[in-house]
């Protein structure tokens, strides 16, 4: 029995990991095509991808829509989750569930409703307008990770804050916002990681200024190109990164 979850397990991560390691393992192939036998390593692609002024302004941009939506997904969520569970407002059920409703619908749908609306309204493609779409995916996520974490507990330390004399906005944020900082980074570096590799909002929403992914898009469109391996490595990368910093922010062990 021991035997077979141990080849289960193996086939499972196998299946799971091997497509990146491959990525991985060919973006360091010297050779102008990525197939067998492996001649390397060389990081011939990754200067080429650092010297290539549309992929680093892709990167760029992928990295400041990544944080700036982020924060503020982040933020909205706190502010809506604190707002609910705080506050007896009517029909917060439903408030709730029209809150989370977009993490049940697909992506293109999102994106294409939001270009219609912003094609109606007169807001250009543009970066700024693929900053919102990526709010509206990230900002349910954001809300349930933290709602979820409001427990009766805080609400009494809350209480105890008034009590002394703290006002509503010091208790927001020098009481509640501190106790809640594991959920408040869980929210920010998840929302990171899906803001990170999207690609149908960012390509629905944006014309001359793109992100990472839409630019290894535009590359696999001409055919197969080496440099593909090496940026999807890199992107690989930052998303092992962001994992690595939420696990050390959130789950690293408090001195006794």
């Amino acid at each position: 029995m021991r035997g077979l979850a141990i080849i289960y397990a193996v086939l499972f991560y196998g299946f799971i990991f091997l497509p990146v390691a491959v990525l991985v393992l060919f973006s360091f192939q010297g050779t102008l095509f990525p197939i067998p036998p492996f001649n390397g390593p060389s990081l011939r692609w990754y200067g080429a991808v650092l010297g290539d002024a549309r992929l680093t302004a892709g990167l760029a941009n992928s990295v400041i829509l990544a944080v700036v939506t982020s924060a503020l997904a982040t933020l909205m969520g706190f502010l809506a989750a604190w707002g609910l569970a705080r506050f007896h407002l009517p029909a917060s059920a439903l408030i709730r569930g029209l809150i989370t409703l977009p993490l049940a619908v697909s992506y293109l749908i999102i994106g294409m409703g939001l270009l219609i609306l912003f094609n109606r309204i007169g807001v250009p493609k543009s970066l700024a307008a693929a900053g919102i779409g990526h709010v509206v995916i990230n900002l349910p996520l954001c809300f349930a990770i933290i709602y979820s974490q409001m427990g009766a507990h805080q609400a009494n330390i809350e209480r105890a804050a008034r009590d002394l004399g703290a006002s509503e906005i010091k208790v927001l944020l020098l009481v509640t916002a501190p106790m809640l900082w594991p959920a408040l980074f869980a929210a920010f570096f998840l929302a990171m990681t899906f803001s990170w590799d999207e690609f149908v909002i960012t390509f629905l929403l944006t014309r001359f200024e793109t992100t990472l992914p839409v630019e290894i898009w535009n590359m696999l469109r001409a055919g197969l190109n080496p440099k593909t391996n090496a940026v999807g490595a890199l992107v690989c990368g930052v998303s092992v990164l962001l994992a690595i910093a939420f696990e050390i922010v959130a789950f690293r062990k408090r001195p006794a």
